[in-house]
């Protein structure tokens, strides 16, 4: 979450660098659109492959880092970049919420009231890591720092086979 929020908070002086200035309402609205695909999508999948759906999204999200980072100053590349970041972030709530009240079991109640506790934070974590990041390197480093949190996400969630994604 902390990555999706550099990016959502910093969204437009991201994507002027490809021109889009004036167009950052049409980014959104990209986003916005793959997110309510993602979301369908997810609940199509979240009941039988949770774990996969998590990792695949993380996986997604990560390759698309690369992608905008590479293409950055192209203004089609933002849209198919930002088309791809909302495909990985629209069910992610529902994602992280199945797995967590999977895991935590009868402490599912006290769980998910802390998954919003850490949700709100990643939300003022990515306009604080945003910002400074912004103010001392610029968007240009956006994307690395994204794919340093993505795959650190990555890694976490591969290797919660057992406990992070329980079986039944």
């Amino acid at each position: 979450m902390l990555a999706h929020n550099i990016l959502y908070t910093y969204v437009a002086p991201f994507v002027s660098k490809a021109g889009l200035n004036s167009d950052v309402d049409l980014v959104l609205l990209t986003f916005g659109v793959a997110a309510l695909a993602s979301i369908w999508l997810t609940g199509r999948l979240v009941d039988r492959h949770l774990r996969s759906t998590v990792l695949a999204s993380l996986a997604t999200f990560a390759a698309g880092s690369i992608f905008i980072g590479v293409f950055s100053g192209s203004a089609a590349a933002i849209y198919v970049g930002v088309f791809n970041w909302g495909l990985t972030f629209g069910g992610a709530a529902t994602l992280l919420q199945t797995a967590l009240a999977d895991a935590a079991g009868k402490g599912s109640d006290v769980a998910l009231s802390m998954n919003v506790v850490v949700w709100n934070s990643a939300i003022a974590g990515g306009g604080l890591l945003g910002g400074v990041l912004l103010g001392q390197w610029g968007t240009s480093a956006f994307p690395g720092v994204l794919l340093a949190l993505l795959l650190i996400s990555l890694a976490i969630a591969f290797r919660a086979r057992a406990h992070g994604f329980p079986q039944g």
